[in-house]
């Protein structure tokens, strides 16, 4: 997959597209049916397929005091726009001078002069350009005019009985309530947060229970505070069973600032720090208590290993079923 970040030192001459425009936070369900549609118009006009995404999000820019938290960050969007087999992503750069760029401009700029677009497929709520004056209709007339057809797909609705489409805002709902399972029936996959292995107070080793301190940057969205069943994946891509607390840990902490992201590698000795770390949420075990003293809280975390082994063990048996 090409990934171009800006057309104008790496134009694509030549070669005719069929393109999906959006930010595709957390590539999800209903982004996974923008992308087929892609894929089968490309086939029918004799194109390759190309994903035109932002970042950083526009949101930061535009209204920062109320950008979501992202699902993916953009190296794990590349990675699941890759396995979608998707042939380019043009990566647009969300500046000041990218939220004043007119619609009409964008199209010119991008889609006509930089990927030579034959075809278009976007959400019927698509909107871009200044002041969100793009939308689906707006592109439709623009490539009567340049020679691309446009298609506008409506969402596709959930499957567990909520009356509401697949969106990302679904899924940060969810993980803001813990529910890690309907996150993962939404995206198609579990949720993933990435981060590195820092240095920690220890804790969990003195009392018989190691973790791994992952620090995720801010800007991620991470589940709600509580007790999770996970699996952590290393760098040499090995994949352990992990018991994972998000939280500010009140038995020790009256007031700390921020949660923690904390993973316990069931049956696992060695050093992690300095390691590249992701965690994969599997089900929600606990919400975050406070206990009376070590020895009650020793006990839970024992309880709450063998809760993670089973409830991983029954996601792998799943995993084979399928």
């Amino acid at each position: 997959m090409d990934v171009i970040r800006d057309l104008a030192q790496h134009p694509v001459s030549g070669t005719p597209h069929a393109v999906a425009i959006g930010v595709f936070d957390g590539v999800h369900r209903g982004h996974d049916e923008v992308i087929r549609a892609t894929h089968a118009l490309a086939n029918t006009i004799g194109a390759k397929t190309a994903v035109v995404t932002f970042d950083p999000h526009p949101a930061s820019l535009v209204r920062p005091e109320t950008a979501p938290r992202l699902l993916t960050d953009l190296d794990q969007k590349l990675e699941l726009l890759d396995a979608h087999g998707v042939d380019t992503v043009v990566v647009v750069s969300f500046d000041t001078a990218q939220a004043s760029e007119r619609a009409e401009d964008f199209v010119i700029r991008v889609l006509v002069e930089g990927l030579q677009t034959r075809g278009v497929v976007v959400g019927n709520d698509f909107h871009f350009g200044k002041g969100r004056g793009g939308n689906v209709e707006l592109l439709a007339s623009l490539g009567a005019l340049h020679g691309f057809e446009v298609h506008g797909l409506g969402l596709i609705s959930r499957t567990d009985g909520k009356d509401e489409p697949v969106s990302s805002t679904a899924i940060r709902r969810a993980l803001a309530g813990g529910e890690v399972a309907t996150a993962a029936r939404l995206l198609g996959r579990p949720h993933e947060i990435r981060g590195l292995v820092v240095e920690g107070d220890k804790r969990g080793r003195a009392i018989g229970f190691p973790t791994a301190n992952i620090a995720v940057p801010r800007q991620m969205a991470m589940p709600a505070d509580a007790v999770y069943a996970a699996f952590y994946f290393r760098p040499d891509g090995s994949r352990h069973r992990a018991a994972v607390n998000i939280g500010k840990r009140p038995t020790f902490y009256q007031d700390a600032e921020h949660s923690l992201l904390e993973a316990h590698l069931i049956g696992f000795t060695g050093d992690l720090y300095g390691e590249k770390a992701r965690v994969q949420f599997v089900s929600l075990l606990r919400s975050e208590q406070r206990f009376d003293g070590i020895d009650s809280l020793k006990a839970q975390l024992a309880i709450d290993v063998g809760r993670a082994s089973e409830a991983l063990e029954r996601a792998d048996r799943q995993a084979e079923q399928d």
